[in-house]
């Protein structure tokens, strides 16, 4: 990795959850000197507090060559959910047709290995307490020391410091209730699996045969901003169950709410903001890692190319123009969800009604389509219907002999593939079967910028004069 004079890193990326690590593997693929800097003293400590990959997060790792790394450890099913209801996407176009259950302290361990392996820093027990800025870099400032870097990414989290020393608004609606959340012992048998109840979702689950259980209760209410106790756990337990099973030695207790907001800006100069330092919304649909790995591939292939001087700084804004109104959308979309979930007869005539509609296949299709991550568009102008959405996993031959297109997106580079001679079919998520251009210009992060005639002038203003020109294989 390159050096640069006067920064001990090009980037420094406060916050080592999966956010902060996908966004490290992107920078170092390209090159780029990138350190992360977690302030737990160690990545398992994490628990269980959000788990499960959709299906385009899982398309994103198989781009980058480790999807098997996560699924050895999980398990596959259709899991895609809007509200109570499972949305079946078994026959939709991807290698990934389902979801992965896999728990955060998993998912970031395995992402911690890779990572490493790329030759990142990751420096643990080491908390950014604050920075400034000019308009050659930032200072951070650590807790018993400090570095320099070009840029600062934020991927600290729904209470982030980066975002707030950085003077972004967090606008948003406050919470209206909450959720208990932990991971105990009991020394009674407790009733495994969901239920609904007069103050919202509640479930019992087992991590680990003789391991601890996870526990899920809604509170009705908006409880207090404190750390919950080991006694409000037990008397929200028995409220829903009549008993608290024996509940004892807690590895964590949390609590979280259903306030959504979303970062005014996601850039503030040489400081960015990722994955819940810039969106927390109710973790209903299981959007929370996926939003944060979405936002670190599309920062990611940006900032490295701004940094290693291929681009204009200016490519940093279209991080915030593509990202922020994705984003917009999966906040209203968890906002819709957490009305459905509500215990009021209003709510259930609305999950009623949605219980009658999503089985049918366009409204199952055009929901699967924005919970699995695989309809996001991104708008990069184009007819073609592939252009600003992410490139399908086709079966090709290249000079090389035949091969899928996500091998040849392993080191995180743009991409041109001649589809001339491609004979089998094109078909996109929900929208189905397209006509296959002759050319595909696609980006590192795996979305299509440009799809057309290869003659045809555009594809030079799709990819500017100061990108570089992709490899053409196919």
């Amino acid at each position: 990795m390159a050096e640069h004079a006067g920064h001990d890193h090009a980037v420094a990326i406060a916050g080592g959850g999966p956010t902060g690590l996908m966004l490290a593997a992107e920078l170092a693929l390209a090159g780029v000197d990138v350190v992360v800097l977690e302030r737990r003293p160690g990545q398992d400590i994490v628990g269980s507090r959000a788990g499960g990959l959709h299906s385009r997060t899982l398309e994103i790792l198989d781009q980058r060559g480790v999807v098997d790394r996560f699924l050895a450890e999980g398990e596959t099913a259709q899991a895609a959910m809007f509200g109570l209801t499972v949305l079946d996407m078994s026959d939709f176009p991807t290698r990934h047709p389902y979801a992965l259950g896999l728990w955060q302290n998993q998912i970031e361990r395995i992402m911690a290995e890779w990572v490493i392996e790329l030759g990142v820093p990751i420096r643990y027990g080491c908390e950014a307490t604050g920075f400034t800025q000019d308009d050659d870099g930032v200072d951070v400032t650590l807790a018993g020391g400090g570095l320099r870097a070009e840029y600062l990414v934020g991927c600290d989290g729904s209470r982030s410091l980066v975002r707030k020393e950085a003077g972004i608004d967090f606008p948003g609606w406050d919470a209206s209730t909450s959720t208990l959340i932990a991971e105990v012992e009991m020394t009674e048998e407790p009733e495994y699996g969901s239920r609904h109840t007069p103050h919202g979702i509640s479930g019992l689950q087992p991590m680990a045969d003789g391991g601890p259980i996870r526990v899920i209760i809604s509170e009705g209410e908006l409880g207090p901003t404190e750390e919950p106790s080991l006694k409000e756990l037990s008397d929200a337990l028995v409220s829903v169950y009549g008993t608290d099973f024996g509940v004892h030695s807690p590895i964590w207790i949390s609590r979280f709410t259903d306030a959504t907001r979303h970062a005014a800006s996601y850039r503030e100069r040489r400081v960015l903001l990722a994955g819940d330092s810039a969106h927390i919304h109710y973790p209903t649909g299981g959007q929370g890692v996926q939003n944060g790995v979405y936002d670190a591939v599309n920062l990611g292939w940006k900032l490295a190319q701004v940094v290693n001087g291929t681009s204009p700084e200016s490519l940093l804004d279209t991080y915030q123009a593509e990202r922020h109104p994705i984003t917009a959308a999966s906040l209203r979309h968890t906002m819709a969800q957490t009305a459905l979930l509500r215990p009021d007869p209003r709510s259930e005539a609305l999950r009623a009604t949605f219980a009658e509609l999503l089985p049918m296949d366009e409204p199952r299709r055009h929901l699967a389509g924005i919970v699995s991550g695989l309809d996001i568009r991104y708008d990069l102008g184009g007819t073609h219907p592939m252009v600003g959405r992410r490139m399908p996993d086709l079966d090709i031959v290249t000079p090389d002999g035949p091969t899928r297109v996500y091998p040849l997106l392993h080191d995180a580079r743009p991409l041109e593939l001649d589809l001339t001679d491609y004979d089998g079919p094109l078909e996109l998520p929900v929208i189905g079967e397209v006509e296959v251009p002759g050319t595909v210009s696609v980006r590192p992060d795996g979305y299509v910028a440009w799809a057309g005639d290869r003659d045809d002038a555009s594809l030079t203003d799709a990819l500017g004069p100061a990108s570089p020109r992709p490899r053409r294989r196919g």
